[in-house]
């Protein structure tokens, strides 16, 4: 690996104010937990390498933050993504200089100041890269091979490309989603240009900005304690309060939704019982709500048999989850690449940090967007079953992507209508 150049490496802790103010698209990444802290990234003292792939990631980081610490770097921290299509670059960067936060400081300054009417607020034009005839047949394509015993769960998305009249600030849209996500892990990361795709024609770009507030913790690590929160099963929120109680208990008793959620789970426990004990997995989810949906969560923790193991060595090893991917993994990435007509990227991928000592926080990279210019991307997935109704698999994309069309000022789907 060749030896980065000499950095002036240094850390602050400053006002929220500063950790959002000086995010800057093309040279700074940021994340921020709920309740946690907001960490901003600035400058690249190290990246990793575009060819280090699989779990030999989290080796590759852990040696650059050991570089960073023998350079003199007082708090070297990697953020970033790592993409659910395991052939393309990861981009994860030790910054230069790190600012922390508290998150809860960060949104409530935000509350105090206007909500921010430019950037994405715009006038976009819609245009869905999956119709919704399309995606509906892929539907009825994964039920069969669920019939059949192929897959027990695969998991389908829609893409939706906006096209702005000038350039989207990716700035404004975190700032709107910190706002509307109080849940939410949100996060703002420089990416590698655009790969050709001869499957979509997705224009290679010179910058691109991946954005997002995701409800779904992948894993937490503190010391030798891993927390993970999956959530599978799923209903749009309602406007109406007593409509938004019908649908939560609803979910809460659905056979389909506990189904889905009890692969989900089982997934994980058996990914982490060899290298955790005193493993906690409850019996029943609970109830998660985000400013659009209901989901289906469930809280596992465990603790580390091997404290040298890192957070992104404990995430690698369960991505991807069946909440994103499907069950068993290999048959449902088929699936995957049969039925989308498109590469996720990022999508469904990881996003997140990690420290010298092997803490961090890695989230699902959901509800996100790629940002390109005056171009976004965004997407929205549903879990299928053997007793999935197309119809209300397609309805639920619709209510996950308002995550991001709503911090664009679009209410939502011009076909689907606001949630009533």
């Amino acid at each position: 690996m060749t030896p980065s150049p000499p950095v002036d490496h240094h850390a602050e802790v400053v006002g929220p104010a500063d950790v959002l103010g000086r995010y800057r698209p093309g040279s700074s990444s940021f994340f921020a937990s709920p309740g946690g802290a907001a960490l901003l990234g600035e400058g690249v003292a190290a990246v990793l390498p575009a060819w280090a792939t699989g779990t030999d990631r989290a080796d590759r980081v852990a040696s650059l933050l050991d570089d960073a610490t023998r350079s003199g770097h007082p708090d070297p921290v990697a953020i970033g993504a790592i993409p659910f299509d395991e052939d393309l670059p990861a981009r994860i960067v030790v910054p230069a200089q790190v600012l922390r936060g508290r998150t809860a400081d960060l949104r409530a300054a935000l509350r105090a100041q206007p909500v921010d009417g430019s950037g994405p607020r715009q006038r976009l034009t819609l245009r869905p890269i999956t119709s919704h005839e399309g995606f509906l047949a892929s539907v009825r394509a994964a039920v069969q091979e669920l019939e059949r015993g192929d897959l027990r769960k695969v998991v389908l998305s829609r893409a939706l490309q906006l096209t702005a009249g000038s350039p989207v600030d990716p700035a404004a849209l975190l700032r709107n989603l910190i706002r509307s996500e109080p849940g939410a892990y949100t996060f703002a990361i420089d990416l590698p240009r655009a790969v050709s795709r001869a499957r979509d024609g997705y224009p290679a770009r010179p910058t691109r900005t991946l954005v997002g507030a995701s409800p779904e913790l992948l894993l937490r690590r503190r010391g030798r304690v891993v927390e993970t929160f999956p959530l599978a099963g799923s209903a749009p929120r309602s406007d109406d309060p007593a409509e938004d109680r019908r649908r939560s208990e609803a979910l809460r008793q659905s056979p389909k939704d506990l189904g889905e959620h009890a692969v989900v789970v089982e997934a994980i426990g058996d990914a982490l019982a060899p290298i955790c004990r005193e493993l906690t997995l409850p019996s029943r989810p609970s109830l998660v709500r985000t400013s659009t949906m209901w989901h289906l969560g469930t809280a596992i923790s465990g603790r580390l048999r091997d404290p040298a193991s890192s957070s992104l060595q404990v995430a690698l090893a369960l991505h991807p989850t069946p909440a994103i991917c499907g069950s068993p993994t290999e048959a449902a990435r088929a699936a995957i690449a049969r039925l989308e007509p498109y590469r996720r990227d990022f999508y469904t991928g990881l996003v997140g940090w990690t420290d010298a000592a092997g803490d961090g926080d890695w989230a699902v990279t959901i509800r996100c967007a790629h940002v390109e210019e005056s171009g976004v991307r965004v997407y929205a997935g549903a879990g299928i079953m053997a007793d999935s109704d197309p119809q209300s698999e397609l309805a639920e994309t619709a209510a996950k992507a308002r995550t991001l069309l709503l911090a664009m000022g679009i209410d939502a789907e011009p076909e689907f209508g606001p949630c009533p």
